[in-house]
Parts: C-alpha cells; sequence; structure tokens
C-alpha cells in the first residue's frame, strides 16, 4: 500500500528504525554499518548485546541494525 502523502511505499523491516537510531544517537548509519560489518563471525544476540552494552544503544535500535548488517553482508 502507497503513503498517500507522498506516493511512496512505506519503509518496513529493519530500515524503519534508521531515522531513529540517527537522531537518537548522532551518527550516521554508516558508522553502524561499519562497526558491526568488522565484527565478522559474531552472532546476532552477541552483535546486539556488544551494541546494547558498549554503544548504549537501546535493544530494538542495536537489533535493526544487526539484522540489516547481517542481511546485507557480502560473501
Amino acid at each position: 500500500m502507497a503513503d498517500e502523502i507522498n506516493g511512496t511505499e512505506p519503509i518496513k523491516g529493519p530500515a524503519s528504525y534508521f531515522p531513529v537510531i540517527e537522531k537518537t544517537y548522532g551518527k550516521p548509519m554508516n558508522h553502524w554499518f561499519t562497526l558491526v560489518a568488522a565484527r565478522k563471525g559474531a552472532k546476532h544476540a552477541d552483535i546486539v548485546n556488544w551494541l546494547k552494552k558498549d554503544h548504549g544503544l537501546a535493544h530494538g535500535h542495536a537489533n535493526a541494525i544487526a539484522a540489516h548488517t547481517r542481511a546485507n553482508a557480502q560473501g
């Protein structure tokens, strides 16, 4: 279903969190993607917990970043 205001599809899934993550933590999404990508081989739950503990992200935000990064990993 298209957004009736601007005629575009609404953002769904982990990406729907990205504008709030950028605003809340003051870093662009590429910052978070790069950090997570450097943790090759880490399990999803470990990445989420690391983002929460070491970077102060809320659980939903950390989960969205981890899910998106892992889903879009090259190789």
